[in-house]
């Protein structure tokens, strides 16, 4: 058990009543002007002469809010409750509309996966970018950047251009350059939910060590587990408002207790196990896959390149939900690219019978200065879906999506996991014959999860075929009929879910 682990709530208590706190907010609220699109002089005039006023929307409303060092405060609630609002205000990003906060000390916040990252820079490069846009010198970081490299585990891969990482990884390498600063206050806005086991459990620790050393680190994340398991206390927003604050075992059974008794969900809490169906027509079929990349961007006659799969082959069946387990960097979005043709294999043969859709990462092809309405025709015409069906689908993905007062606002304000409702929503409601998932959902959070899971049913109800990257096991046991576990681009298993994760998991705690 970690340090923080076995701290009594109360000894917190004692020990901050002389001490200054690191972050203070008053009455903090901060408020959006919904649908605030440029207009020609004649509308901006009839605007002013009729005093027309524009929808708004709170953000946050009234936060209070007391953090010391040494503490470890977790940050629950639904998407678009105003979790990432409250950490661009914590980052200075935003400034509140009313009230005040006041945070003594420096802050190093990871608010998204890869903030600032150039993705033709190698992930050295990128090392040297980020930090010097944290402050650091040439130096500074020339000094750190071998303890960067290897707490990241992407030894292999550090001269790889970002283009090539997976989610997975940029989480990785993001986390270990915020985190080797070692700041007053870090805040880290859903940057570990695409993780794999070993590197949150990692990660977490490291959590442990900054906040021995005076430091408070703020984590917004959906992983009820590690918020009781790590943190020294708990902040449940909802709907831009405190719904509670205090010990994290409190907070989350109020949150739990929150989303099975809201009445539009308890179907889909209740969800069953997937129940596999004998489909007979493959729709992918795998054989011998190899991709090589190359590793070296500055030597090109040097042969220094790896195999990000080697020999992968595999089947898939209609009926079929295929769950890809294993660690950051083991080929599994390398695999979803090929799949999905953004990537062409240099050995082996893959086949596709039928029509594909993927949702590779979060919010695919939006763009970010136009607002989710505009987003949602963006996204569906780019799948190839007419305007004319998008208008009679629109209604049924805003509603799926629970965005529905979001949608005149830019993408841009948008936390990741409403990018993530979105992208979701429009590409579900294609249909097609081969849905690929690449950790879309990770920053879902639990109702939408449900819901996103009950929908996956709901296809392959329809003899389609689904294949989801996920490092969330409980996902893989229950709604997966099959998994196949992927390590140093091989295929380690290949099978019943349950089984294949209990290997898995073996694996990482040996």
């Amino acid at each position: 058990m970690g340090l923080l682990e076995n701290r009594a709530h109360s000894d917190v208590v004692i020990q901050h009543l002389n001490e200054k706190p690191l972050i203070q907010a008053n009455n903090l609220s901060v408020k959006f002007v919904l649908g605030n699109k440029r207009e020609d002089l004649q509308s901006l005039t009839y605007n002013i002469l009729k005093k027309k006023k524009k929808d708004e929307y709170w953000a946050l409303r009234d936060i209070n809010l007391t953090c010391y060092s040494g503490e470890i405060l977790g940050i629950i609630g639904a998407n678009g409750a105003g979790k990432t609002t409250l950490c661009r205000v914590i980052s200075g990003l935003l400034r509140p509309d009313i009230g005040d906060i006041r945070v003594n000390g420096d802050v190093s916040a990871l608010l998204s996966l890869g903030t600032g990252f150039n993705n033709e820079l190698s992930g050295e490069e990128n090392v040297y970018l980020n930090g010097m846009m944290l402050g650091l010198s040439k130096k500074e970081i020339n000094v750190l950047l071998p303890e960067i490299v290897e707490f990241s585990g992407l030894q292999r891969f550090i001269q790889q251009p970002l283009k090539h990482y997976s989610s997975g990884m940029r989480s990785r390498l993001g986390f270990s350059i915020a985190a080797m600063i070692e700041p007053q206050v870090l805040v880290l806005d859903e940057t570990l939910s695409v993780g794999d086991l070993e590197f949150s459990n990692k990660a977490a620790q490291k959590m442990q060590d900054i906040v021995s050393k005076a430091k408070l680190v703020i984590v917004v994340t959906h992983q009820t587990e590690f918020v009781q398991k790590y943190c020294t206390k708990a902040l449940w927003i909802d709907k831009g408002k405190v719904a509670s604050f205090g010990a994290p075992e409190n907070v989350v059974a109020s949150y739990k207790e929150s989303i099975a008794s809201t009445p539009q969900k308890t179907k889909i809490v209740e969800l069953a196990e997937t129940r596999p169906r004998a489909g007979t027509r493959d729709v992918v079929i795998v054989n011998e896959l190899g991709l090589r990349f190359s590793l070296s961007q500055i030597n090109k006659e040097k042969d220094d390149s790896f195999w990000a799969l080697k020999n992968v082959s595999f089947k898939v069946r209609e009926g079929d939900i295929l769950g890809i387990i294993g660690p950051n960097g083991a080929g599994k979005t390398t695999l979803c690219r090929v799949l999905s043709g953004i990537l062409k294999e240099d050995k082996g043969e893959v086949h596709i019978n039928g029509d594909i859709t993927a949702l590779l990462t979060f919010g695919t092809g939006f763009n970010p200065q136009l607002t989710g309405r505009d987003n949602i025709f963006l996204n569906g015409m780019m799948l190839g879906i007419r305007k004319k069906k998008l208008e009679k689908l629109y209604i049924d993905i805003v509603k799926f999506s629970g965005l529905e007062k979001f949608m005149d606002k830019p993408v841009k304000s948008y936390s990741k996991g409403m990018i993530s409702r979105l992208g979701f929503s429009v590409a579900a409601m294609i249909k097609p014959d081969v849905f690929i998932i690449d950790e879309a959902l990770s920053v879902g959070d639990a109702s939408f999860y449900e819901k996103a899971s009950y929908k996956i049913q709901e296809m392959i109800g329809k003899a389609k075929a689904v294949i989801v990257v996920t490092h969330n096991m409980g996902f893989v046991e229950k709604v997966c009929t099959r998994a196949l576990w992927l390590e140093k681009g091989k295929i380690t298993f290949d099978g019943d879910p349950k089984e294949v994760v209990t290997r898995y998991r073996q694996s990482v705690n040996h």
